[in-house]
């Protein structure tokens, strides 16, 4: 039995090492167009790779899959975080969880994460070929023959696709049958010209609700305020749900922005009566009863065009409206996006229905599995893409080696 990986990332790895685990004496060789394996690994969550994320029950899992969602249910009963932490814990390195949920290997540091994996694959005898640049995939009778421009091509009786978002890889992914679901940019911050609140960069709200105007796409949670517009987990939820809405509109929007949403407009106007009856001489820019950041209630106030030195007993019920109208549906026109420090994370790729998600095998291609994010399947940030990457490298690596009937 020969296998072949295309692509030298964390799904690829993970699969290459399933298949020769779970079948020793397969002939596994992954292939890498560039020099450097891993260089996501390498480069997630600022050098410390953020593995994967505490959240244990598969069905609340799947939630933080904007696409892939249904699909991964049955994977995530098979192979889950839980799963992760144990296979990287019988190699001898351990995680830890952050008060978000994201689990980091106690040494902060990806190197640790990539000599694993890299180990492993030295023990195990899996062959890498780095700079092995694929140039045709030929479907034959008794598997697949590669073109990597050497004068003998790469035969496979089996092949595992973990080219991640690359269009070569989907071109060859469609050239053996498949439909690719067109990419489109996940995981992006958002733009926002001549940004009114620019000089309070750095300012987090957290929880606030961030929404796409005549759309059903909205988010709740940490948001944070930047030079050039808004991010924060809120901000990057919203652009990974909403991606194709945000990409038909060419990233030109406005965002709707309730500051307080755990207080409805009704509660916040008896509360600013309440206190223009009991305090009516202090001034605005004073006021208690509105729990956000200093800078941004100044900013807010500026926004409805009230003095912050105004009273509450000169709030008219005109500058009132106005006043909860910014707090409860502040708005922003989006024109552009920028993207999420290291993260690269693209929405679209090989279609799902054409993909068993038992076996992560091809419906239109016998014997060629997929895995990882060549798939239309893409998380949010924390943890879960690569937790795509460990749990459909897996199956697809245990399915497609010899010992694929035992599952």
């Amino acid at each position: 039995m020969k296998i072949v990986v295309i692509g030298g990332g964390a799904a690829g790895f993970f699969s290459a090492l399933a298949a020769k685990q779970s079948d020793p004496d397969a002939e596994v060789v992954l292939i890498e167009k560039t020099a450097q394996l891993l260089s996501k690994v390498r480069i997630s969550g600022g050098g410390r790779c953020n593995v994967t994320h505490s959240c244990f029950d598969p069905r609340a899992l799947t939630a933080n899959y904007p696409r892939g969602s249904r699909e991964l249910l049955g994977p995530f009963h098979r192979f889950q975080p839980k799963d992760t932490i144990e296979w990287f814990e019988l190699r001898g390195v351990r995680l830890k969880t952050e008060s978000d949920g994201r689990m980091f290997p106690t040494t902060d540091s990806s190197e640790t994460i990539i000599e694993c994996l890299l180990e492993d694959a030295r023990r195990c005898g899996v062959k890498i070929w780095t700079k092995c640049k694929l140039k045709g995939i030929e479907k034959v009778d008794d598997g697949f023959r590669l073109d990597v421009g050497a004068e003998t091509p790469l035969d496979a009786d089996r092949l595992i696709m973990a080219s991640g978002s690359s269009r070569q890889g989907w071109e060859f992914a469609r050239q053996l049958g498949h439909e690719i679901v067109d990419p489109v940019p996940s995981l992006f911050t958002f733009n926002v010209p001549e940004f009114p609140l620019v000089s309070l960069a750095g300012v987090s709200v957290n929880p606030a609700k961030v929404a796409i105007m005549e759309t059903k796409w909205a988010q709740t949670g940490p948001l944070l305020i930047t030079h050039w517009g808004f991010s924060g987990p809120a901000a990057l939820k919203l652009s990974a749900f909403g991606a194709r809405t945000l990409a038909e509109r060419q990233y030109e929007v406005d965002l709707l922005i309730d500051w307080l949403p755990g207080v409805s407009i009704q509660r916040l106007q008896e509360q600013f009566e309440k206190e223009r009856r009991v305090n009516p001489n202090k001034q605005l820019k004073q006021a208690k009863l509105v729990q956000l950041p200093k800078k941004l209630w100044g900013a807010l106030l500026n926004r409805a065009e009230i003095n912050e030195q105004t009273a509450f007993a000169g709030l008219s019920k005109g500058k009132l409206s106005r006043l909860l109208e910014v707090i409860k549906k502040d708005r922003y026109g989006v024109k552009g996006k920028t993207t999420n420090k290291e993260e690269f994370v693209t929405c679209g790729g090989v279609k799902l229905s054409e993909v068993d998600f038992k076996t992560m095998e091809s419906k239109k291609c016998e014997g060629l599995y997929f895995c990882g994010e060549i798939l239309d399947v893409d998380g949010i940030t924390g943890g879960f893409n690569f937790q795509n990457a460990w749990t459909t490298g897996w199956i697809a690596g245990c399915s497609a080696s010899s010992n694929r009937d035992e599952l």
